[in-house]
């Protein structure tokens, strides 16, 4: 039997390559949310297991990339499930679930919020019926305990929101689709395509811009006696807008695509990559 965070499905994309390790709890939650009847109080009981089971693992020295890694899993398969649960199959394929911002990166620490994409068709408003669909999901959401962030939107109005402000465009471009229709997040990408909003280094500019803010914010430097990890001078911010940056330049979706770009050496990958373990 394939695992959930092993298989492969047409319409989905999964989170970057690494190796997992196998999560029996991760494996049988499908069957256990239909065994206890998809009660919120079941789905509570999941998530707090999950939460202390990767709470174990992390005290037992686990590798923190596979445990974020694991959680994005185990949070992808339960929006999975919930999606075809709640929503009429009608409705569920004429739109588009999808992760964003670091959650569509495939990284999800154990406070993080859930940031997630609903994407609605341009020629087709939902009716009211529909609407009361969504919003019942997303209640069903919070009600379960998870923190979601969340938004439901027509490609036209990603790309209008993008235009505006470059953090959406920034979270847009880790969407990863995790359920409905495919054709959906083609039309947005589409929408937000270089040549149509954020060309290439309009958005470095911008993000240079964000940097240079972000580090005074931090005082500018790395050595204060308690460094923001996250937003300092060479923290995960600054390793993370490499990425976004040569994303929106070379449509490059990994820090090793940039080797076969010349962008970087293979020893400087190596560093990048050990830096961001360490952090």
């Amino acid at each position: 039997m394939v695992s959930i965070h092993q298989a492969s499905l047409e319409d989905e994309e999964s989170v970057p390559t690494v190796e997992m390790p196998a999560w029996p709890l991760l494996d049988r939650l499908p069957q256990r949310l239909a065994e206890e009847g998809w009660s919120r109080e079941a789905c509570r009981a999941l998530i707090n297991a999950a939460q202390d089971e990767l709470k174990s693992r992390f005290l037992a020295e686990e590798s923190v990339e596979v445990l974020v890694r694991a959680r994005a899993l185990f949070i992808d398969a339960l929006l999975r499930a919930t999606w075809g649960h709640l929503l009429e199959p009608s409705l569920g394929s004429r739109m588009a679930l999808l992760a964003v911002g670091g959650y569509g990166r495939g990284e999800l620490h154990p406070y993080s919020d859930v940031d997630i994409l609903i994407l609605v068709p341009g020629d087709a408003p939902l009716t009211a019926p529909e609407r009361a669909q969504v919003e019942g999901l997303v209640t069903f959401l919070w009600d379960v305990g998870l923190e979601v962030g969340n938004s439901v939107r027509t490609a036209a109005e990603c790309a209008e929101e993008s235009m505006a402000d470059v953090g959406v465009m920034t979270t847009l471009l880790e969407a990863r689709l995790l359920a409905g229709n495919a054709e959906l997040v083609h039309d947005m990408r589409d929408a937000l395509a270089p040549g149509k909003v954020w060309p290439s280094h309009k958005f470095f500019e911008a993000k240079l811009a964000e940097q240079r803010e972000r580090h005074l914010k931090a005082n500018d430097t790395a050595y204060n006696l308690e460094p923001n990890i996250k937003n300092g001078p060479g923290g995960l911010r600054d390793l993370q807008t490499i990425g976004w940056v040569a994303k929106r330049h070379f449509g490059a979706d990994s820090l090793d695509e940039l080797v076969q770009k010349g962008f970087l050496t293979p020893a400087e990958l190596r560093k990048l990559k050990q830096a961001q373990s360490f952090l």
